[in-house]
């Protein structure tokens, strides 16, 4: 095992805390990305970034002296908001938000445990394998850079992806579908005070959708959630449309579609007998994934977290992350924990040894790859 002791601890601190001073939102990612750029071409990564539509993803490659197949490593450029003016503090064991934005731990913690790694590396000149990053975009928005990635380029068949919160240690063995579903809900507008019997108000019908349909918790896999509504136009005038929009989650497809046909249907029965219309769209963002204990990655990896005095922790989570979309691609993706805490809020923190110990568990995992078997 490596002498972890070769991870500069300040370093690794001031590469944390200089990237949570750039703001990204998700789809304004260019300063951060010309700054990963800059330190990885630094120590002999070859970069470039893949351009699509609204944003970029940054690809970074280095050969190695190891004959062994390439492992990715991969987290997230972008941050939810907000982060413009961020204030946080530097603690003795903790890196802390102090005002009302968040940190930005999620998942900058990951791109500081990632470089430093890397760094380590390339300072002492240590063995391994082909190694390619990626560092997507848009993540936070709904896996935007992941799914526009251009995967003709990535040779990994295997990915360590670090986008999980609580302590390092955590490891994630399944993560459910996501379906987002929009219904728009067309009544009769009229006017309110003059003739309302001639309307049909579409937000009465909403209503009675959204008191029909499945919310909160369904199941142990399955989530159910109305997110946003809107509709109307004035007060004096009986609303012709709203729209509602929500989403499902679950580990387990069968249950996800029933309960998604069951929503539709409702919609549909209310809307006609109220004499409205509903128009229903519905698209999966991304695909559940479970990883079985037998996996050879995953024993890897937990033999990493034990080597470094880590007790790997399996568990499931309700959220997704690029894993979800490298697993469609048929890459072996494993999303551990970064050690980022209380994430998308004005609390958010990291501690300074969680912090350590992720870069501690990336460099191993890079040095030790070549003994896994890739067949």
């Amino acid at each position: 095992m490596i002498n972890v002791s070769l991870i500069n601890r300040d370093r690794l601190v001031e590469t944390f805390v200089d990237l949570v001073r750039i703001n990204s939102p998700s789809f304004a990612e260019k300063e951060i990305g010309d700054c990963l750029a800059q330190r990885l071409g630094g120590i002999g990564f070859d970069v470039r970034f893949q351009q699509y539509d609204r944003s970029f993803n940054l690809i970074a490659i280095k050969k190695g002296n190891k004959r062994c197949s390439p492992l990715m490593l991969s987290a997230h450029m972008d941050t939810i908001e907000p982060t413009e003016g961020i204030a946080f503090a530097v603690e003795k064991d903790r890196i802390r938000s102090t005002g009302d934005t968040v940190l930005g731990a999620d998942d900058k913690s990951a791109l500081a445990q990632i470089l430093e790694a890397a760094t380590v590396l390339q300072e002492n000149r240590i063995s391994h394998g082909d190694i390619e990053i990626v560092f997507t975009s848009a993540e936070e928005r709904g896996l935007h850079g992941a799914r526009n990635l251009d995967f003709s380029g990535i040779r990994s068949g295997h990915a360590l992806v670090l986008d999980s919160g609580g302590n390092v240690g955590n490891i994630i063995v399944g993560a459910p579908t996501h379906l987002r579903y929009t219904i728009i809900v067309t009544g009769k507008s009229a006017h309110a005070g003059i003739e309302p019997e001639r309307g049909i108000s579409a937000i009465r019908v909403a209503s009675e959708i959204i008191t029909k349909v499945p919310d909160g918790r369904i199941d142990e896999d399955t989530t159910a959630n109305i997110g946003i509504i809107t509709g109307g136009t004035a007060t004096n005038v009986v609303p012709k449309e709203v729209v509602i929009h929500g989403e499902l989650r679950s580990h387990n497809r069968k249950t996800l579609d029933t309960i998604k046909n069951m929503i539709f249907e409702a919609a549909q029965r209310i809307a006609t007998k109220r004499h409205a219309r509903v128009d229903i769209s519905n698209d999966v963002e991304y695909k559940a994934f479970r990883i079985s204990k037998g996996e050879p990655f995953l024993k890897f990896l937990k033999g990493v977290f034990i080597d470094s005095s880590i007790e790997p922790r399996l568990t499931k989570t309700g959220g997704g992350s690029d894993a979800n979309i490298f697993h469609q691609y048929g890459i072996m993706a494993i999303n551990i924990s970064n050690g980022m805490q209380k994430v998308h809020s004005p609390e958010e923190f990291i501690l300074i040894d969680d912090l350590y110990k992720g870069c501690a568990v990336v460099l191993q995992t890079v040095i030790s790859f070549g003994k896994i078997s890739t067949k």
